[in-house]
């Protein structure tokens, strides 16, 4: 720098770095969503999976329990784990309704429909 330039103003800078910024992540659903239909397919279907062995594992964890204490062998056992089957289930189920409507919301978005 000569003795006559000035160094750069902070708006100059500021926007240098919010173009850098939008150059290495980039905005609109893709980078701003932190849902599961953003993230990918693998994350959404790993999310799921986990969500459906943990209720089978607290179904069968409190069914071991209950038989334990009430010494009433594997059929409690055998009952919480068929709820806990049924309860990840249920949340597979609604996981992928949040996930669609996700999705659906965004080829609005991205078509030039109304968000909604």
């Amino acid at each position: 720098m000569s003795g006559d330039e000035q160094p750069p103003s902070f708006e100059e800078l500021d926007a240098r770095l919010k173009k850098a910024r939008n150059a290495a992540h980039p905005t609109g659903p893709e980078g701003t969503e932190r849902g599961a239909a953003a993230t990918g397919p693998m994350t959404a279907a790993l999310r799921i999976s986990m969500e459906m062995v943990a209720a089978l594992v607290v179904g069968g964890a409190i069914g071991w329990f209950l038989d334990k204490f009430l010494g009433t062998g594997p059929w409690l056992l055998l009952v919480f784990l068929v709820l806990g089957f049924a309860a990840g289930m249920l949340n597979a189920v609604r996981a992928s309704q949040r996930i669609q409507a996700q999705v659906d919301r965004e080829q609005r978005t991205k078509d030039g429909g109304e968000p909604g």
